[in-house]
């Protein structure tokens, strides 16, 4: 029996190529879970809303209900902006309903999706977490300033990835949990700050698929509490 990859953000941009990429490899039964139903042939969906605590008995008893092993999972839901949500130039923009909404889509989803699977975790056996992230959430490689909520709840993201590093790995012993940094990717989270970016400096979701497969695939318990460029480059905290 194949074993399972659980892809949350299966509707966007990169999730949705992700999901492509392991269904054309073949290699693994695809479930999914997002906030819209999702339609990828052979795969399991559940529409459920991660940010929102009260969705973790859902997807526990939706895991619970499947045959397959969970190999591991790749979580790409994010936000950085929205028709409330926009990218602070400055402090005097930053508001806390634009810093909360960031921190609900871009930590508490993953935080609360942690949770709902730590039960299917067992000692010893190998299990794989990769949370897309950002360099721009890197405190250490702020350069620029600016984008407050989104570089702040991607700090937090990562904070939280370093966490639950430390603890799965002392409770299960072969688990690799990591973050990484995509790259900028075409999709309806970019294109609005991208038109006057150089085309070789964006790249399509196929590629960024690809990319994100290969990193996942790649982790190993040495590797958890890492924080990866597309390119294989360690991003300081």
């Amino acid at each position: 029996m194949k074993e399972a990859i659980l892809v949350a953000g299966s509707n966007g941009a990169i999730g949705k190529a992700v999901c492509e990429a392991i269904l054309a490899e073949g290699n693994y039964k695809l479930l999914t879970v997002s906030r819209t139903a999702a339609h990828f042939s052979g795969a399991e969906h559940l529409t459920a809303d991660l940010s929102d605590p009260e969705s973790l008995p859902a997807v526990k008893s939706w895991l619970d209900g499947m045959r397959e092993d969970l190999a591991g999972v790749i979580h790409c839901a994010g936000l950085l902006h929205n028709s409330r949500v926009k990218p602070e130039k400055a402090l005097s923009q930053l508001r806390a309903e634009s810093l909360a909404e960031c921190l609900s889509a871009n930590v508490l989803s993953h935080v609360h999706l942690a949770q709902a699977v730590e039960h299917k975790l067992r000692k010893d056996d190998p299990f794989r977490w990769l949370s897309i992230s950002a360099r721009i959430g890197s405190i250490d490689d702020n350069r620029l300033g600016g984008w407050y909520s989104y570089r702040m709840s991607k700090a937090a993201l990562n904070m939280f990835i370093k966490n639950l590093s430390i603890e799965w790995g002392r409770n299960y012993g072969q688990v690799s949990v990591a973050a990484m940094h995509p790259g900028t990717t075409y999709s309806p989270l970019s294109e609005p700050f991208t038109a006057n970016w150089p085309k070789e400096s964006i790249f399509t979701p196929e590629l960024t698929a690809h990319r994100v497969l290969d990193c996942f695939s790649s982790l190993l318990p040495e590797h958890s509490g890492t924080l990866y460029h597309w390119d294989g480059e360690v991003i300081q905290w």
